[in-house]
């Protein structure tokens, strides 16, 4: 095909699974894909490899950032000579769409989540209007959009009106781990201990308040926190509160191919999204998916779309995150014999079959290609 494709992204490209796969499955069939990303963590300066680009930016002020932010982006796509843009988010979607429109380029736009009923804005109505006017005003101009699950999709084509959008869900590469990580003895735990593991940012409506209130009632477990989020120093002392700060580890932020090793050797994982937003209640999280791959147990919520997965592969046990019985009596029930464990782990690896983003993107790409080819 040989077609360019630039993907626009306001995160780092290299922490980001959907844009790696995406990337690969675009290359392998022949299109020329090169990246524009941010990072305000990780980085100390702005870092070049390859087709991809991730620029440093400043978050001491929120002005500042949002400026260098656009600045920045609209500067790298007046260079670009791709035929199709991919608006990996809705801070990206302006930009990219004004510039596309310009210059007859096809949009792509991956609605990633319902941006304008995230749970950070149920309190905050006036940006809640901003962010629907930005969305609403842009939304339909781009050529395709992207959801991750079939609830967005209902949502946003009944919300503005839009044609029928793809469905692209967000689950891994089929993969198995290529090693196994002694977690017991990396982070100093008892092997008579059971691990516990959240993966992702450290943000609010994640239930992981509930979890750590719930290990100080059992006695046998840890929790390990692989990311990072601005709640961190949050659920440091709600751990100290609950006087379990021993038994749970923040880990930090673990690369995209390191991570399933991490996972396997864990042996159960939360889910457990609280049900604070329309955009939550939609929640199909990629850490679902992460886990099955890696053959992990699942606690999850009983959000409609997260507990269809786990009731129809039988992978694990659905808790009412802001029920902290459920919650202590799900880890329980979880970690009460190997026997348990063992059967839900080979449930996962049976659907882990079907749930990788190989058989998920073939499904799709057909439609996808057919608007931008």
């Amino acid at each position: 095909m040989n077609k360019k494709i630039c993907i626009a992204f306001l995160g780092n490209a290299f922490h980001d699974s959907r844009i790696t796969n995406l990337c690969d499955s675009l290359k392998a069939d022949g299109f020329d894909v090169s990246v524009i990303s941010f990072d305000w963590r990780t980085i100390k300066e702005d870092y070049y490899h390859k087709d991809i680009k991730i620029f440093k930016l400043d978050r001491s002020s929120s002005i500042r950032f949002y400026l260098n932010f656009g600045y920045r982006l609209y500067r790298e796509l007046i260079k670009t000579d791709a035929s199709v843009i991919f608006a990996e988010d809705i801070y990206t979607l302006p930009i990219v769409t004004l510039i596309a429109k310009i210059n007859n380029i096809k949009v792509v736009y991956n609605s990633r989540e319902l941006y304008a009923f995230i749970g950070g804005l149920s309190k905050r109505p006036f940006i809640q209007y901003i962010v629907k006017s930005i969305e609403s005003t842009f939304i339909n101009l781009v050529d395709l959009i992207l959801t991750t699950g079939e609830m967005d999709s209902d949502f946003l084509e009944k919300f503005y009106g839009l044609p029928k959008t793809l469905v692209l869900r967000n689950i891994p590469l089929y993969q198995k781990p290529q090693f196994t990580i002694n977690l017991n003895e990396m982070y100093d735990i008892p092997t008579t201990y059971k691990i516990l593991l959240y993966q992702g940012v450290l943000i609010g409506g994640r239930g992981i308040s509930n979890v750590i209130k719930a290990i100080s009632q059992i006695q046998n477990v840890y929790l390990l926190l692989l990311g990072d989020g601005e709640s961190k120093s949050k659920f440091e002392e709600i751990a100290r509160e609950n006087k379990v700060e021993d038994r749970v580890i923040f880990a930090g932020a673990i690369s995209q191919k390191d991570l399933i090793n991490y996972t396997a050797s864990a042996d159960i994982g939360i889910a457990l999204i609280q049900n604070i937003s329309v955009s939550y209640y939609h929640a199909l999280p990629n850490k679902l998916f992460e886990y099955i791959m890696a053959g992990l147990p699942v606690l999850s919520c009983p959000l409609p779309q997260m507990k269809k997965i786990v009731e129809e592969y039988n992978v694990g046990i659905i808790a009412d995150p802001d029920n902290e019985v459920e919650v202590i009596d799900g880890i329980k029930k979880l970690i009460e014999s190997d026997e348990v464990i063992r059967i839900y782990k080979a449930n996962c690896n049976k659907a882990a079959l079907e749930l990788n983003w190989q058989k998920e993107f073939e499904r799709a790409k057909h439609v996808l290609y057919k608007v931008i080819s």
